[in-house]
């Protein structure tokens, strides 16, 4: 697991413009915390399906979005449960062998 402490309150919001690999979707998606997040850098490829995407600059779609998360409680639940699913498929154990073969690639050439 990415996260090795108690998740904070089930209800929250982390806005970010850009993230070079986006841990804090994946700890809110952990959390399950429903996640909207911008459609750039790393976010799409770590939030993938289990999160709404939304251009970074664009607040009208922010402000729609956070409403339809909090009032639509069938899109809130699925959000969260595909959120719990997504971050299941991070760890820092996986993270390290990826690393470590990498390493092993790169020094064997």
């Amino acid at each position: 697991k990415f996260i090795d402490r108690e998740c904070p309150v089930p209800e929250g919001m982390v806005s970010t413009f850009y993230e070079g690999f986006g841990m804090p979707p994946l700890e809110s998606m952990a959390c399950g915390v429903p996640v909207i997040t911008s459609d750039n850098s790393s976010l799409p490829e770590v939030v993938g399906d289990a999160g709404i995407m939304i251009k970074a600059d664009n607040t009208v779609a922010l402000s729609k979005e956070i409403t339809r998360v909090l009032t639509d409680r069938v899109l809130h639940e699925s959000l969260r449960k595909k959120g719990l699913d997504r971050s299941r498929q991070f760890s820092w154990n996986k993270s390290a062998e990826v690393l470590l073969d990498l390493i092993k690639q790169t020094t064997q050439k």
